[in-house]
């Protein structure tokens, strides 16, 4: 299972590239789509304290946000750390 998780819908564009930044950078990841997916939908909602828009990441069960603030740890190499 994959320590990195990324609620999205099948209709967000920002949540393909996130996806496609995240297998670039060697990173792998679990999707769970919130349109298709009520069980989801409900971590979805818990995780991010009720979070409205897609993508929103989390590592390791702690949400860090979505994809600015995944592509700012990753500017900054945090990102990595966590990952480690």
């Amino acid at each position: 299972m994959a320590r990195l998780k990324v609620f999205s819908t099948g209709t967000c564009p920002i949540c393909e590239k996130t996806k496609h930044l995240l297998q670039k950078w060697g990173i792998d990841y679990e999707e769970v789509r919130v349109d298709l997916d009520m069980e989801g939908r409900r971590e979805f909602s818990e995780k991010t304290n009720g979070a409205r828009t897609v993508p929103q990441i989390t590592i390791d069960g702690v949400w860090i946000g979505g994809f600015s603030e995944l592509t700012e740890m990753h500017m900054d190499d945090k990102l990595d750390e966590l990952m480690e």
